[in-house]
């Protein structure tokens, strides 16, 4: 394997190219695939659930939706397996609960203005499926959806060809409390979820990582349902110096690469020896794993080292990348978290790796991918409630602002609203 290697500021150019052509882009072709499933499920409801289940994931089915047997299932899993599970969502409670705003009233305006917040009152969850088990996502999707209060959790996951839904997927959805669970996937599951069919009632916001027909359906839906974000593939960044260790960086690269072949590897460093380094690593641990085939493709077009001057340079790059992961695998990896500006996940030190992140660490996995970190923060208990603003003022306290009302209103030629307020200055009691 030859990495792509370039240097920083001599190729800045070629960089900048890598860090603009992730950013998502509004592809037609797909935007008509898609905008066609929508408007299947929109007229045909339930039957062209079923049709397109049929068509894409190769299932007939019998019903939408999985039942409470279903998700007790009749395959257990190992253990082993289940405690790892337990011991991720308890950990995940805890990390959630200290997340999530209250309402509040300002101490000192008048008028008892302030906030309230709410939960919304139905949440879909898209969790990956098909031959694949997510249980990691179903997690990172109910837990701060159920802490933040809620009331519904729907998640839709793709049946494998027999329509059944994977049974480490069914125990976390069992475990973390799912109230409703369907058996479709795709673009046509998020349409399902915003418009609702006969047998889906429709949602408030739709969350989950899925791939691009799953990610623009979000996008042409949004509006009449709220998003999470929209996410491309999955992408590392590692700031590293000769303090790291070449083994525990290919390892991390690896543990993206594997995703899909789209997925996107950089390492930052002021040591070319690190390069080199990590690259020696990266084909003796591409020997190891089953999925060395997508990983490779995704290194060899998508894997870069940059060489920069200082370490200083490293974060003005990061900053600019907004990757989805960062890790800082140097010396002192805390004396740079102060610059980092944008990053969806930060991930300090050699013994941090990402993927203790995906599972079980506390921060979200659903994270803003494609540079969107400037504007996207991961999902959390914040992204399930909704805001109120409140207003209650006396006769007094509207005389105190009522004027100034008033004259706004004039200024902006809205006569009705400067009444609605002397209507009331110049009335009764």
């Amino acid at each position: 394997m030859i990495m792509k290697k370039l240097r920083y500021p001599q190729d800045e150019g070629e960089i900048r190219n890598y860090l603009e052509e992730r950013k998502f882009n509004f592809d037609t072709g797909l935007n008509k695939k898609v905008s066609d499933i929508i408007d299947q499920v929109q007229t045909g409801g339930d039957k062209a659930l079923f049709s397109l289940t049929r068509k894409y994931d190769g299932a007939e089915l019998e019903s939408l939706r999985v039942s409470a047997d279903e998700l007790e299932g009749e395959e257990e899993i190992s253990e082993k397996l289940k405690k790892s599970l337990e011991r991720a969502y308890q950990r995940l409670q805890k990390y959630y609960a200290l997340q999530g705003r209250a309402g509040w009233i300002h101490p000192e305006l008048s008028g008892r203005v302030g906030e309230e917040i709410t939960p919304l009152k139905r949440a879909g969850l898209y969790i990956p499926g098909g031959k694949a088990a997510y249980p990691s996502s179903v997690m990172m999707t109910a837990v701060p959806a159920s802490i933040a209060g809620v009331d519904k959790l729907v998640a839709v996951t793709p049946p494998d060809q027999e329509g059944n839904i994977n049974p480490v997927t069914a125990k976390a959805l069992s475990m973390c409390g799912v109230d409703e669970v369907y058996r479709i996937g795709g673009a046509q599951a998020v349409a399902a979820l915003a418009l609702g069919t006969e047998t889906i009632n429709p949602v408030d916001k739709i969350v989950g990582p899925g791939n691009k027909f799953v990610t623009m359906a979000k996008k042409l839906l949004y509006g009449f349902v709220d998003i999470d974000m929209l996410a491309g593939p999955s992408e590392v960044l590692i700031i590293a110096d000769e303090a790291s260790r070449a083994e525990f960086i290919a390892a991390d690269m690896l543990a993206q690469a594997e995703h899909d072949e789209e997925a996107r590897t950089a390492v930052i460093s002021s040591s070319a020896d690190v390069f080199a380094a990590v690259e020696e690593e990266l084909e003796d641990q591409l020997a190891e794993i089953s999925t060395a085939s997508r990983a490779r493709a995704a290194l060899d077009d998508y894997g870069m080292f940059i060489e920069v001057e200082n370490l200083d340079q490293a974060v003005e790059l990061s900053n600019d990348y907004a990757p989805e992961h960062l890790e800082i695998q140097t010396e002192n990896p805390h004396a740079l978290l102060g610059s980092i500006e944008q990053a969806g996940s930060i991930f300090l030190g050699s013994w941090t790796p990402e993927a203790a992140g995906d599972y079980i660490a506390g921060p979200n996995h659903v994270l803003p991918t494609s540079g969107s970190a400037r504007f996207f923060s991961p999902l959390g208990v914040n992204d399930f409630i909704k805001s109120s603003g409140r207003v209650s003022f006396s006769r007094s306290e509207l005389e105190e602002i009522g004027e100034d009302v008033i004259r706004i209103a004039d200024a902006e030629g809205l006569p009705a609203h400067a009444r609605s307020v002397s209507l009331r200055l110049m009335g009764g009691e």
